[in-house]
């Protein structure tokens, strides 16, 4: 995902003074043909990749938080002595040794991955759900040294995708179908860990410690993690079989298929996911009308003048609105709105929101209420976690608990959840992460405001370099921000720290 990257810097294999290395912040150079980032912490001198592996972000101009680097585009964390990522990435990033000479650090051979210290415990962890987070729980396992077995469960019959690039620029026609696979089999055959695609669990009994699969056979647990994600809402009303969601590989496949012949869309729903969707098939050519029954679209998220500048946004390229109405009937070539007006429509998408697909937890006894209950650990039960769109964990910073439907924090959890069962346990800390795409805007979004008591505007919205402060009383709850990536990211140290 990316081109070449253009070198920018010093040499560092012909040696750099350490008083040229401002403490925690990273020095752009290069080394062996490829950017390198040195970064100094303390009496420490670290060299790392400095191209993201996520989407080739450059780290450069990212931050430095404690003993990690993270990218400026979409957040994703990696860490600096071993380069391990922590979500959105998957890959990590490499690492060169630096020796001293002097008061100069030079930097040498590209290291190998170090191999951590073996775990025979848990003996057989299974997870149920293979998303973003039940993957990279798994392969966060493998790569904090677990050698026991490992099963990972996944209804779809595809390997792990990039979700979010479904209604982005997959869905768009800019991403080529090979980009979108995350891992593949042969990765999953190397690491040991038994993925089994298109299989679903049907029950699970906490006191044998066991998983009953839909197709036949139970099996046995030490660890259980659930992922089991969310489900979009799906409309009822008459020709509601005419209507396509968008959740999975497939699902985006068979309306980039439609695409190709229709000549006008109409999108139910403007949310993040239906305005994506309206942008991506705009971008094709295609007509298309929203409908949507907020007066704003996204305004309950994003306030009402970062609302009226996205709408302002997506009308200039031609997407027509229709807010305060809901669909009555789909029909043959057309979409019919409660107030009567008829739109013409070859394609129709909905995007409405999502449930958290937490019926398999509910039956096995677990706590739920609008999510799974878990606690700071995202435990569920004793040997038990649930992790991504399905957990509801404590928010120390609203002192509420909160379910989050973000990919990054999916992964982060997934991550966080392996290293407890390894004996790292931590409370989950991460700040909230995501950025929704509108044409050529892009809005990154860190914190969790579901409410507000008022908005403060730091830029101008109109020149697209801005940051949108939520507030509930003195403080900020959360931040969303165009083209100030930096700006974004120290938020989310903030918030982390808080």
């Amino acid at each position: 995902m990316g081109g070449t990257v253009e070198l920018k810097g010093r040499d560092l294999t012909k040696g750099t003074p350490v008083i040229d290395l401002p403490e925690g912040e990273g020095v752009l150079g290069h080394a062996h043909g490829e950017p390198v980032l040195l970064v100094r912490r303390g009496e420490e001198v670290f060299a790392v990749g400095a191209t993201c592996t996520h989407y080739s972000g450059p780290l450069a101009e990212g931050l430095i938080v404690g003993e990690t680097v993270r990218c400026p585009w979409h957040h994703a964390c990696f860490d600096l002595r071993t380069g391990a990522p922590s979500g959105p990435a998957f890959n990590p990033i490499p690492c060169y040794r630096v020796t001293r000479d002097g008061a100069r650090v030079i930097v040498g051979e590209k290291l190998s991955p170090p191999k951590p210290a073996p775990f025979g415990e848990p003996k057989r962890v299974v997870i149920v759900g293979g998303g973003p987070a039940g993957s990279m729980a798994a392969e966060s396992l493998r790569r904090l040294g677990h050698q026991g077995s490992i099963i990972l469960l996944g209804e779809e019959p595809t390997w792990p995708v990039d979700r979010p690039n479904l209604s982005k620029d997959y869905l768009a026609g800019n991403a080529p179908e090979e980009w979108m696979e995350l891992r593949g089999q042969d990765f999953y055959r190397e690491q040991h860990i038994d993925f089994r695609t298109g299989v679903r669990a049907s029950a699970i009994d906490l006191n044998k410690r066991s998983v009953a699969l839909a197709g036949g056979g139970e099996l046995g647990y030490d660890a259980l993690i659930l992922a089991t994600g969310a489900a979009p809402v799906h409309l009822e009303l008459p020709g509601a079989e005419r209507i396509h969601y968008v959740r999975t590989l497939a699902d985006s496949r068979a309306i980039i298929e439609k695409a190709t012949t229709a000549k006008k869309a109409v999108v139910i729903g403007s949310s993040f996911i239906g305005l994506e969707v309206a942008s991506s098939l705009r971008t094709r050519g295609l007509e298309v009308d929203v409908v949507g029954r907020d007066a704003r679209p996204l305004e309950r998220v994003l306030g009402p003048e970062l609302a009226d500048l996205v709408r302002s946004v997506h009308e200039g390229k031609g997407v027509h609105f229709h807010l305060g109405r809901s669909p009555k009937a789909i029909e043959a070539g057309r979409v019919l709105l409660d107030d009567g007006t008829a739109i013409d429509a070859d394609l129709v998408v909905a995007g409405v929101g999502v449930r958290p697909r937490t019926e398999l937890a509910e039956a096995a006894g677990l706590a739920v209420d609008r999510g799974v209950i878990v606690d700071e650990e995202l435990r569920a039960a004793p040997g038990v976690f649930a992790i991504g769109d399905i957990a509801r964990f404590p928010d120390r910073r609203s002192g509420e608990r909160v379910r989050i439907e973000h990919w990054m924090v999916a992964m982060r959890q997934g991550n966080k959840v392996a290293r407890a069962l390894l004996g790292y346990a931590a409370p989950f800390r991460a700040a909230p992460f995501f950025w929704s795409a509108h044409f050529d805007m892009t809005i990154n979004y860190v914190g969790h405001a579901p409410s507000w008591d008022r908005i403060t505007i730091d830029g101008d919205l109109k020149q697209r370099d801005a940051a949108v402060h939520y507030h509930r009383g003195d403080r900020v709850l959360a931040v969303a921000t165009l083209n100030r990536d930096r700006y974004s990211l120290e938020m989310a140290r903030t918030f982390e720290a808080e």
